[in-house]
């Protein structure tokens, strides 16, 4: 009966961030891009630099240096984690972003698309676990215990952006 006690606990946090996860995906606080070039200007390239902030051979020529003391990798490990941090943020803006412009290409479109609805949850509840895994990774990283891969995010950023991509000059034909 004590396992329960414990269990409790565990089974509210899991439902505040499963509350906190459906309320970003629902009511994103995103403004909207002012015009159809924002959406061709995307591009995952200027997300290619995270990728790199995590290259071990850059701790390993630190290693290598005269004077290195260990205190130097965590400062370092420290602010690539605080740079990344901003193309995080960043990247989670421009997903947004293209999540509501789809959703305003779902209400005002002439036909029901079930089929992309569903994909736009989908797409939308893989990025937000992925975003929480690459938080958990970031922090081990951190401390030095693992490292940090974007790729599995950048992929379903970039598959919203290209599914976008193909739909707005479709969108802006229905209009006209």
């Amino acid at each position: 009966m004590n396992w329960l006690y414990c269990l409790i606990p565990v089974l509210i946090a899991v439902v505040i961030v499963l509350r906190g996860l459906w309320r970003r995906m629902v009511s994103p606080n995103v403004s909207l891009p002012a015009t159809a070039d924002w959406i061709e200007e995307l591009s995952p390239e200027r997300y290619r630099p995270m990728m790199h902030l995590f290259d071990p051979e850059d701790l390993e020529f630190l290693r290598s240096q005269p004077g290195f003391t260990p205190k130097m990798a965590s400062r370092l490990r420290a602010q690539r984690c605080q740079i990344f941090r901003g193309y995080l943020r960043t990247l989670n803006e421009d997903f947004q972003r293209v999540s509501m412009a789809m959703k305003l290409i779902l209400t005002y479109s002439s036909h029901d698309r079930p089929d992309l609805a569903s994909t736009l949850l989908q797409q939308q509840v893989k990025f937000r676990f992925a975003i929480a895994g690459v938080h958990v990774r970031l922090l081990l990283y951190r401390w030095d215990f693992a490292p940090v891969d974007v790729t599995t995010l950048l992929g379903i950023f970039d598959s919203m952006r290209l599914e976008l991509q193909s739909l707005v000059p479709a969108a802006a034909g229905a209009s006209a």
